[in-house]
């Protein structure tokens, strides 16, 4: 049986909250509502068509005709590869915020907003500064420790929605590679890597890689490399030593999101460390 988080004593000595910590950085317990049938069906639905949509476009990259007449311009061809690649990542996030959001505590639904806020602020600074990284997934990792692989996922999903509505439209198409990100960090908690740095690291490093795979095909055929003025300038550096543009642009996620999530991650190990047991306690249940 899970330990329980409520048994701790009040923490106020450093046992007592290292005792809290392990109990929910080893488990991280949800509280969700148990998955329906119907829910696992729309997420395995949702993987697939993430998946599936992602094997097309590098299928088509790698040999279609349509891929030169897109490296011309022209706007057939663009639209051939591009508007399918959006429709397909964003039909498999519609599915799964129709599977999770439901389930999520009210107490967590209630941070997402904010989360969501920090991670955009942070994303535009970085995106301006030149700096070829992102840093827009603190929060969204944060909340997949402390709150659970769903909640986490549906913190990058909100947080890519609500900054291309309001702020950044190019951020929209990435909200499934935010979803797999707080995804896998909420499962790094349950594995309990957050209880050392080294675990965090090797863990952000992971998970930078497949996000890096998972976002490049957005990149490269629907916006034509990268957003930011760091991570646009590698890509044109790349494409000028001779990669082509899905090449280019993986090849810039595979250097960029690798550090930049290890990076991320490091910061909520920091974060968790610091916070008072009562507070992550709470999100335990």
């Amino acid at each position: 049986m899970a330990p329980s988080l409520h048994t701790t004593a009040e923490p106020s000595t450093s046992g007592q909250r290292t005792s809290v910590a392990t109990g929910l950085l080893g488990k991280n317990p949800e509280h969700n509502t148990p998955l329906t049938t119907s829910q696992k069906v729309l997420n395995l639905l949702a993987a697939l068509v993430i998946a599936g949509t992602y094997t097309w476009a590098v299928l088509t990259a790698g040999g279609a005709t349509n891929y030169a007449g897109y490296l011309e311009g022209t706007s057939d061809a663009q639209a051939a590869i591009s508007l399918p690649l959006m429709l397909g990542y964003t039909a498999g996030v519609l599915l799964l915020l129709a599977a999770n959001l439901s389930r999520l505590p009210l107490a967590t639904i209630a941070l997402i907003p904010f989360a969501a806020a920090f991670n955009i602020i942070v994303g535009q600074l970085i995106g301006f500064s030149g700096i070829p990284l992102y840093l827009d997934s603190v929060a969204t990792v944060l909340i997949g420790v402390l709150a659970g692989p769903a909640a986490g996922a549906m913190t990058g999903i909100i947080t890519n929605l609500a900054w291309g509505l309001t702020v950044n439209p190019t951020t929209i198409p990435f909200a499934a590679g935010a979803a797999l990100i707080g995804f896998l960090a909420g499962y790094a908690g349950r594995l309990g890597l957050f209880r050392k740095l080294w675990g965090a690291l090797l863990a952000g490093l992971i998970t930078g890689i497949l996000a890096g795979f998972a976002g490049a095909p957005i990149a490269a055929f629907v916006f034509g490399g990268g957003q930011g003025v760091g991570t646009g300038s590698v890509v044109a550096a790349l494409q000028a030593a001779g990669q082509s543009l899905l090449g280019a642009t993986t090849l810039q996620s595979l250097l960029s999101d690798p550090l930049d999530k290890t990076i991320a991650f490091a910061l909520v190990w920091l974060i968790i460390k610091g916070l008072p047991a009562r507070a992550r306690r709470q999100f335990g249940g």
